[in-house]
């Protein structure tokens, strides 16, 4: 059985200092769960501030694995706070997609690996109830015991082994095998270069077959509010846009563990751009214009 995050007997200090030093050293970990329960670096960090609120009020003399105890309060208000964001995303504009985070310095997500943080997989995330998410996250991007999932969710080990199988065979059945990380920035420079010049069978050629243009602007002037599907349609319409690249610079970024482009129009960021691609060519092209959601082109 998992640890029992809470008990009767106290354990360390319960000094705020080190209530401040416990959470400090667990801060990332917490960070990379609630970033990718919500594909948002902003929401995130407004729980995790919750959860240090809650754990300077809780009586840490009854808490026998601070770990456990903050991980269990993080992936809890996750949920809930997961099921609020869809209520409020069905009055976006247009097309929604995860607020990058930038991870050249990897400053706060720590995770042991790197699974579901690529935009392709938080996508496919948004699909699965909150419950398997966070059973998928916890799992795949943690390697928690089923055990201690199955506290953290209030459930039953077989129940979170049910869970973690649906969430793994939804996201198998979607989701191509993604090219290296070399690859993909290679894509993304050579699409860059292609967009620019309005090279359209150039352009043709780069993507898959179903490839899907995505902008997430909510609402911004001059942003398409429906994706473009199919590689002649994508290819065509990125070809019409040659107009957009005249007045832009381009730097790099890596954001979500994969190369970004951060547009510049006079000195300001516009917004950032980067593709998920497979064996097949670029799958799609994500367009993260919305001002409110470019915190990390702006750190970039």
């Amino acid at each position: 059985m998992a640890e029992s995050a809470v008990g009767h007997e106290p354990v360390g200090s319960d000094d705020l200092e080190e209530a401040a030093k416990v959470f400090t050293s667990v801060r990332p970990r917490l960070f990379g769960i609630a970033y990718r329960m919500l594909s948002s670096a902003s929401e995130a960090e407004d729980l995790v501030q919750e959860v240090w609120l809650r754990w300077q009020t809780t009586d840490r003399s009854a808490v026998v694995n601070p770990s456990a105890f903050l991980a269990t309060t993080t992936t809890r208000l996750a949920i809930n706070a997961l099921h609020s964001a869809r209520t409020r995303r069905e009055t976006y504009i247009g097309p929604w997609l995860p607020e990058p985070v930038d991870t050249s310095a990897d400053p706060y997500l720590g995770a042991e690996r790197g699974a579901a943080l690529e935009f392709a997989a938080l996508l496919l995330m948004e699909k699965l109830t909150p419950n398997e998410r966070a059973a998928y996250v916890l799992r795949e991007a943690f390697d928690y015991p089923y055990a201690q999932i199955a506290d953290i969710l209030r459930s039953t080990e077989p129940a979170v082994r049910q869970l973690v199988s649906r969430a793994r065979k939804h996201m198998a059945e979607e989701r191509r095998t993604p090219v290296s990380a070399a690859a993909q920035k290679e894509l993304l420079n050579t699409f860059i270069a292609a967009a620019r010049s309005g090279d359209m069978a150039e352009l043709e050629r780069l993507l898959a077959a179903d490839a899907t243009n995505i902008a997430d602007g909510n609402g911004r002037v001059r942003v398409s509010r429906r994706p473009v599907v199919g590689a002649q349609r994508v290819a065509k319409f990125l070809a019409a846009l040659n107009w957009f690249w005249s007045k832009v610079e381009v730097e790099w970024t890596t954001t979500n563990g994969q190369t970004s482009a951060v547009l510049r129009q006079d000195g300001s960021v516009y917004g950032l751009i980067t593709v998920t691609a497979s064996a097949d060519g670029i799958d799609q092209v994500l367009w993260m214009v919305n001002p409110e959601k470019n915190a990390a082109a702006a750190v970039a």
